[in-house]
């Protein structure tokens, strides 16, 4: 089966994997456009949350209480696999309805969020990389509405800086990545 999202997630995807599989051993220590995180500390990041939108599929609490080092073995091929799991998670039908009992929030946005997680921060571990990324059109016009809704929490949070105004010229995911304290010259 497939549902929009797991649709969207398989371009994510097909964007970050490449990304991912691109990373130089010597540009972990590398900066990114999230200040708190180096390109390491980024991908266990990612890497973990990968894994936790896939627990909340099945509406299961995830263990968020650590971020284990992922960066062992062949960790570039794990996380394509770790994102085939949370595609196929996102696959059935059932994983969108309802409320997460995790969050409160409805299973759509939950999986939009996982969405938002394997696009954004495949840019800015490409950015950080000296990497090409080109978002999937489909999944930034989801996003861009998606953000307006829960953008506002997640700064209350500390997860995403202010917002960053781009120029009326800018494209939607320029806009996308200025919503979540971005800043970018795309």
């Amino acid at each position: 089966m497939e549902t929009q999202i797991s649709t969207l997630l398989t371009a994510a995807a097909a964007r970050t994997v490449p990304v991912i599989r691109g990373i130089r051993d010597d540009q972990l220590g590398h900066p990114t456009p999230c200040e708190d995180f180096r390109v390491r500390e980024l991908f266990n990041h990612l890497y973990q949350n990968v894994g936790n939108f896939t627990e909340l599929a099945a509406r299961k609490e995830p263990d968020s209480t650590t971020t284990p080092d992922e960066i062992t073995g062949d960790w570039r091929t794990r996380f394509a696999e770790q994102t085939e799991r949370l595609v196929e998670a996102w696959s059935d039908p059932a994983a969108l309805e309802g409320t997460s009992p995790a969050s409160g929030m409805p299973q759509e946005m939950v999986g939009g969020l996982a969405l938002l997680e394997l696009t954004v921060h495949g840019w800015d571990v490409a950015r950080a990389t000296g990497q090409r990324y080109t978002p999937d059109p489909a999944a930034v016009a989801l996003l861009i509405p998606l953000f307006e809704q829960v953008g506002q929490v997640g700064r209350d949070l500390g997860l995403y800086g202010e917002v960053i105004e781009v120029g009326a010229e800018a494209g939607d995911f320029a806009r996308l990545l200025g919503l979540t304290g971005r800043q970018t010259v795309l």
